[in-house]
């Protein structure tokens, strides 16, 4: 598994230190920290305001924008560059001949691309439900808010962290970073001076991504660091690298070199030593993403006889926590802070 020497041969290149930079990692002391995926997904449109606000109102301690740019290279905070799922620009016919054809990460992807876009022009979208068929209730929240800036979310962050009395981190993830590279609008320096610029220490940031090299160009910020890991395949930028390979003991001290937290799919920690594993590399954990559908629930775990209803959540909740997990990443992360309580 070369994963470890090959991090420590793009850290020297990059000029930056191999070792973790930030220290421990905010956490909690009475349980794992809850991680708002995109807000509150399951009950709001993601990536919106009112996501990310109730996320907090309810418990949620972190809260997650996926970052992409736009044509004049703004930070903006979607799922995927790709945005006719999660916006209303197929209902603007000004922007009609914008449609089209990429390849991202080696796939063709047909829509509309946040990086055709101004920020002015984003701006006149308003974000819908991504899965209205799984979470209709959502719907009715369909074109009330905007398309946020990464800035716009640090400055809400810090909002409601006055309101609530506590600290509310954001969980940035660069998206894509290698293909936004190859087109000229890297995401990494604009993070990198969003950070610097609002001061984040520790407390209040930790950067994501499923690509060593994208983490790699955000040493020296003071702020953790956290490595997504997938099912299958490897991350796009290390093609002779396969999530496998890191979840192993060698390559998770390798990741430890540049990072202080892995974030495996939940299945990832089912029978197998992980956790374990991760804690004795110096790593924190983190699994995504836990929902309350049947359909994301192991089986023993689903109620009812509709995918879209919801199952015993709490149930699986309790058996990662019981594992040892020191985060967990959710759509309902009101539903994770009760079962924190025990």
């Amino acid at each position: 598994m070369q994963l470890g020497r090959r991090s420590l041969l793009l850290a020297a290149a990059a000029g930056t230190a191999t070792a973790t930079t930030a220290g421990a990692a905010p956490g909690r002391s009475d349980g794992p920290v809850v991680i708002g995926h995109r807000g509150a997904a399951g009950w709001r449109p993601e990536h919106t305001a009112p996501s990310y606000t109730y996320a907090v109102q309810t418990g949620a301690d972190w809260i997650e924008p996926d970052l992409v740019p736009t044509k004049d290279h703004v930070l903006v905070v979607r799922h995927e560059n790709e945005i006719s799922r999660t916006t209303d620009v197929d209902r603007h016919p000004e922007f009609a001949d914008r449609r089209t054809t990429k390849t991202v990460d080696g796939r063709p992807v047909t829509g509309w691309f946040t990086e055709d876009f101004t920020l002015a022009e984003l701006k006149t979208l308003r974000a819908v439900e991504r899965l209205p068929a799984v979470r209709n209730r959502n719907t009715v929240f369909d074109g009330r808010a905007e398309v946020m800036t990464f800035q716009e979310v640090v400055d809400l962050a810090r909002r409601l962290s006055r309101e609530h009395g506590r600290t509310v981190a954001v969980f940035p993830e660069t998206k894509h970073p290698t293909y936004f590279r190859s087109i000229g609008l890297p995401l990494e320096p604009k993070l990198a001076a969003a950070i610097r610029r609002n001061r984040l220490g520790r407390r209040e940031c930790v950067v994501q991504s499923f690509e060593p090299t994208s983490l790699l160009r955000m040493t020296g910020l003071g702020v953790p660091l956290w490595q997504a890991l997938g099912t299958t395949g490897g991350p796009y930028d290390l093609p002779s690298t396969t999530y496998r390979d890191m979840m192993t003991p060698e390559g998770l001290r390798g990741i430890a070199r540049y990072a202080d937290w892995i974030g495996p799919d939940k299945s990832s920690l089912v029978g197998t030593s992980l956790v374990a594993d991760a804690h004795a590399a110096g790593l924190r954990i983190g699994p995504y993403t836990f929902r309350a559908e049947n359909q994301f629930l192991p089986e023993r775990f689903r109620r009812g006889s509709g995918s879209n209803d919801f199952g015993d959540a709490f149930a699986e909740y309790a058996l990662y926590y019981r594992m040892g997990v020191d985060a967990v990443v959710t759509d309902f992360p009101d539903l994770a802070v009760i079962a924190r309580r025990g």
